[in-house]
């Protein structure tokens, strides 16, 4: 049976082609995902860079840290103290130390941060041209010599005043910076965020304590403006890689199992002729395993080499899109490529289990039959498999929407969510594929002519063929609408949040903060209602192991209700004041009148009366407190609402007006709306065409190789057609329609499996009491529908215009048994 085996693979190259070309895209995507991965853990420490050349750099600590039974919890403070005067003049006293701030600052424009001069040395700034600040109103800027001696308008946190430019210094990448005096940074900043210290680190560690950090060598860059830049990239790019690396396995494994399972089912009289003329059902079986292995052995290793080339390319890719630091490349790894060869191996031999066992059944008599039609497309195992992970996958979707609707938004779940539905769709498909097919090709086979009635029987008779060139469509049909839709779907909802919470007919924000000046010249608007608003944190400590994190916001309680429309399920947000806090009904503990022990945005402790409790919506409602919960912070933000009879557009001149030192942001409630309406991130968006794109190809690869394998194995039929009196063309017209109607089959049960999972996602929001419609991507699901269709017709038209040129009769090349 060895040698049949081999001899096969040579005859039937064109059946396997297709399997073949698979296994190796997807053994080489996992090479690739591999490579990323292992280049991601083993990636080098972030270096410093504002501080690359201060010996020792002394900072308070920027997080909270809470004891639990399973160790010290921690998360980032959202507005860190800073040091001490005290513990600074105590440094100052035992060595030279040079203060560092930053502050924001708008240049002719342009959002900066502000320093003083004396760190500039430390992170490699240099001057170009010009000097240093010397008196107040002189600034250092980042530029060309020729704005030496100009006067800029400048807006710092004391208000807008005019600075004149007496130095230039090169530009650096880590950030964008103009540098004052010393003294008036400490003016404009008094906070001390930093504190280089010309000392040894002993020395220092032993003065300063063991309450704050103390930085040297490679620690130093957590006093950067982005301390975990690189971490979080590669977090990220471990999710994307991750996500892609996934979908290939489920995708390959799909194709695969499909693709041999119907090579089998086209096999079924050649099997049968080896079992009468004395084959066991065990060498049946080791023939097809035997064909299995050369095949993924082969296949594997070919996709190793090209996910050698990928990984680089990779590489590039996400450094190019800026989702890799620049510095990532692919490191030399060997695990990566075992990974890949033995899971391709693993994922060929899986594929052809289900078809090993149905080629062991194949009884010496169907070498007899000649009719195609397939009487029983259903086994036992596969009504029992497919049943079950239809229930399982349903009774996850409808758990969720009941027990925990926030986690069905969530990314790791609605990428995964639709995997089990597709499958069991695809393994439901012979059950629905004749009503389905008779439905969709009812009209076409009334039309006058035998084709569309011949498009209707022949789907309808092979269900094992029409099921496996449906199985691919449905999986990227179903994946491009689920994945796509989703989110679409909770953006549109997000926008929806918005709208209904918002009553301000004017929003005024600020990158910098907004001064209390401005905030009083608002207010003094005739018929304006104004809310300040600044964003902060506050922190739980859940099941007592869980510190979690939850957006807050600092308002006045009095102008709260006048400005937004919050979701509330209890209480009144009215009673909120500087004992009380306004929490969302995630939180752990959300009774009303229940205290809370929290953590403030500075990492304060305080025990705080819950007044309120309002829907989580889909994340972005947050908590509310007062502004003596908040230190620090200054407002952000100002809500600004007319009372009855104001006239809008000079109230809305006057608060332009009144904001205009401050160059803050006015905007009215439609543009703020649009402005904020949540779109996918770029790494969102790169991973799902990453994802789409896999399982585009895949569907290429499995709707060419098994339209081709049908087609070949339709000779006799095709020239009976012909010895029928039927046209070349309208043979291929018969050829071109079928595949069409396959695919459309296809796409209405991936469209189905699009509306369980859409259904699900409504169901969410409305559990979180958000009422907003589904969003399906129409355009991309028509367009990968038509890309199916046109690589079907085509895998089916070009074998088919070989099989039936020439004159119609009993010639070799029409009735011979096709191999």
């Amino acid at each position: 049976m060895l040698t049949v085996a081999l001899h096969t693979l040579r005859t039937r190259w064109v059946t396997l082609i297709g399997t073949f070309v698979a296994l190796a895209l997807g053994v080489a995507l996992i090479a690739t995902m591999g490579l990323g991965l292992a280049s991601t853990l083993d990636a080098p420490a972030q270096r410093p860079e504002r501080f690359a050349g201060a010996p020792v750099v002394v900072r308070d600590s920027d997080e909270l840290r809470v004891p639990s039974p399973i160790g010290v919890r921690t998360q980032p403070l959202a507005r860190p103290r800073g040091l001490e005067p005290a513990l600074a003049a105590t440094l100052a006293a035992s060595a030279p130390t040079v203060a560092d701030r930053s502050f924001p600052v708008r240049v002719a424009g342009r959002d900066l941060v502000g320093h003083p001069w004396p760190i500039a040395a430390f992170g490699g700034y240099r001057l170009v041209a010009g000097r240093e600040p010397r008196r107040p109103a002189e600034v250092v800027v980042a530029g060309d010599a020729s704005q030496i001696g100009t006067a800029v308008p400048v807006r710092t946190p004391a208000g807008p005043s005019m600075r004149t430019v007496t130095g230039v210094v090169a530009p650096v990448p880590f950030e964008q910076a103009v540098f004052f005096t010393g003294a008036e940074a400490e003016k404009l900043s008094p906070r001390l965020d930093n504190l280089v210290v010309l000392a040894s680190p002993e020395v220092v560690r032993r003065t300063a304590g063991p309450d704050v950090q103390v930085l040297t060598g490679a620690d130093r860059h957590l006093a950067d403006p982005a301390p975990h830049r690189d971490r979080e990239a590669l977090i990220a790019m471990n999710a994307l890689l991750g996500t892609a690396g996934g979908v290939t396995m489920f995708v390959s494994v799909f194709v695969v199992a499909s693709t041999f399972a119907f090579a089998v089912a086209q096999r079924r009289r050649e099997i049968g002729l080896l079992r009468t003329a004395g084959a066991t059902p065990g060498q049946v079986r080791l023939m097809i395993v035997v064909e299995a292995a050369v095949v993924g052995v082969l296949a594997s290793a070919a996709g190793c080499v090209a996910g050698s080339y990928g990984a680089p390319w990779l590489a590039a890719l996400l450094v190019r899109e800026k989702l890799a630091p620049a510095w990532f490349a692919i490191g030399a790894y060997r695990w990566p490529y075992h990974v890949a060869f033995w899971t391709g191996l693993a994922v060929a031999l899986t594929g052809v289990t289900v078809a090993m066992v149905r080629a062991g059944r194949v009884r010496p008599v169907e070498a007899l039959r000649e009719a195609s039609v397939d009487a029983r497309a259903m086994t036992a195992g596969r009504w029992a498999a497919g049943a079950g992970l239809l229930v399982t996958g349903l009774g996850l979707l409808c758990w969720r929407v009941i027990a925990d609707p926030g986690d069905a938004l969530h990314r790791k779940t609605y990428t995964t969510q639709p995997m089990l539905l597709i499958t069991a769709a695809a393994l439901l498909a012979p059950v629905v594929v004749r009503p389905v097919t008779r439905l969709l090709t009812w009209l076409p086979a009334q039309l006058p002519g035998a084709t569309g009635m011949l498009v209707r029987e022949n789907a309808a008779a092979g269900v094992r063929r029409t099921a496996a060139v449906a199985a691919p469509v449905l999986v990227t049909v179903a994946l491009a609408g689920s994945l796509l839709g989703t989110t679409a779907t909770i953006a549109r909802a997000k926008t929806t949040e918005l709208r209904q919470q918002t009553r301000a007919h004017l929003i005024v924000r600020a990158a910098g903060g907004i001064d209390d000046r401005t905030v009083a010249r608002v207010r003094q608007v005739p018929g304006a209602t104004v809310m300040a608003s600044a964003t902060t944190a506050v922190y739980t400590l859940e099941d007592g192991t869980a510190l979690v994190r939850s957006a807050a916001y600092a308002v006045d309680p009095r102008e709260l209700t006048a400005v937004r429309r919050l979701p509330v399920r209890a209480g009144n947000v009215a009673d909120l004041d500087d004992t009380g806090i306004i929490v969302t009904d995630e939180w752990r503990r959300h009774t009303v009148g229940e205290r809370v022990g929290v953590w403030l945005g500075d990492g304060t402790p305080a025990s705080l009366r819950i007044v309120a409790v309002v829907a989580a919506g889909t994340g972005g409602t947050g908590v509310y407190v007062t502004r003596h919960n908040a230190p620090g912070t200054v407002p952000d933000r100002l809500d600004v609402a007319w009372a009855a009879g104001t006239d809008p557009g000079a109230a809305e001149a006057a608060v332009r007006t009144a904001v205009e030192p401050a160059g803050a942001l006015v905007q009215s409630r439609e543009r703020w709306i649009r402005s904020e309406q949540p779109g996918t991130s770029r790494q969102t968006r790169i991973g799902y065409l990453l994802v789409l794109g896999i399982a585009l190809v895949y569907t290429g690869i499995a709707l060419a190789g098994t339209m081709v394998m049908a087609t070949t194995g339709r000779a006799r039929e095709l020239a009976t057609l012909r010895l029928s009196g039927a046209t070349k063309r309208q043979v291929l017209l018969l050829v071109a329609a079928e595949a069409t109607a396959v695919v459309v089959v296809g796409t209405a049960l991936g469209l189905l499996v699009t509306a369980v999972v859409m259904l699900g996602i409504q169901g969410a929001l409305i559990a979180l009491s958000v009422w907003s419609p589904v969003v399906l991507p129409w355009g991309v699901l028509a367009a990968t529908a038509g890309t199916c269709a046109l690589i079907a017709v085509v895998g089916a038209v070009l074998p088919a215009a070989g099989l039936v040129r020439g004159t119609p009769g009993v010639t070799p090349a029409a009735w011979r048994v096709r191999r």
